[in-house]
């Protein structure tokens, strides 16, 4: 089935708006209240704050409003050892649901980059990203509905970079040992090679030995090692950079 569904907006006024703006695309505000508000500026405005924290409404780069864009795709069903889980592309309210896995397996202070990914998506609210800075996605593994694990691609748009991309991915430890983390990767794998990446690269520290392992068990070679490269714990810790070829 296809993962991008609509939205349960529980208001009929915030559902006028929001279906507006997916016929028309980013739009002015004058434009989008004139159609779906013409008599009440003040309530516009209302049900656009709530549509912006509900995450269903972001400014548009050009101005004006426009709906956030949701990462089209099929929702995969596997069950193993008696876990079922579902893979899919992530919507804007996992949110909160990924940075809750992505701090739980950051605390453990093995997987660096998961820090700053989890530190951005907190500061910019948004799950997915594609302007003329970067682009980024997110898949989500759930079990009854709830996230337990993501994978995340962000590229730079730098046209000497374009044919790379950065990966982070990881799974609650309870769903660890399940293939919930190698159902993950090879979604996230896949729609990077859909999308014309030549190369997929993360960097991990060595003593995350387990994450280490799991890549090479997938394909993944270690490229380099740049020794102390992390400071943890007050101990120099090797940085292991990892890629794979599609």
């Amino acid at each position: 089935m296809n993962a991008q569904t609509e939205p349960d907006l529980d208001h009929g006024d915030r559902e006028r708006i929001y279906a507006y703006l997916k016929d028309h695309g980013p739009t002015d505000y004058e434009s989008v209240q004139e159609a779906t508000f013409p008599q009440d500026p003040g309530g516009f405005r209302h049900h656009v704050a709530i549509l912006k924290r509900n995450g269903l409404v972001e400014e548009a780069l050009g101005g004006g409003l426009q709906v956030v864009p949701e990462l089209e795709g099929e929702e995969e069903e596997f069950t193993r050892d008696g876990v079922e889980f579902h893979v899919r592309p992530a919507r804007q309210a996992d949110l909160s649901g990924i940075l809750g896995v992505l701090r739980q397996v950051a605390e453990k202070r093995t997987y660096i980059v998961a820090e700053t990914v989890a530190q951005e998506l907190d500061h910019e609210r948004e799950l997915l990203r594609q302007d003329d800075v970067e682009s980024r996605v997110f898949f989500v593994a759930t079990v009854n509905e709830e996230v337990v694990g993501w994978v995340h691609l962000q590229s730079p748009e730098i046209e000497k970079l374009s044919h790379t991309s950065e990966l982070t991915m990881g799974v609650l430890e309870e769903y660890r040992g399940h293939g919930l983390g190698g159902h993950l990767l090879e979604r996230g794998l896949e729609w990077a090679g859909s999308q014309g990446y030549e190369r997929v690269y993360q960097s991990i520290p060595s003593t995350n030995e387990g994450a280490v392992e799991f890549l090479e068990d997938h394909g993944w070679e270690v490229e380099a090692v740049r020794e102390g490269h992390y400071k943890i714990d007050d101990e120099y810790v090797d940085e292991v950079m990892m890629a794979v070829s599609l």
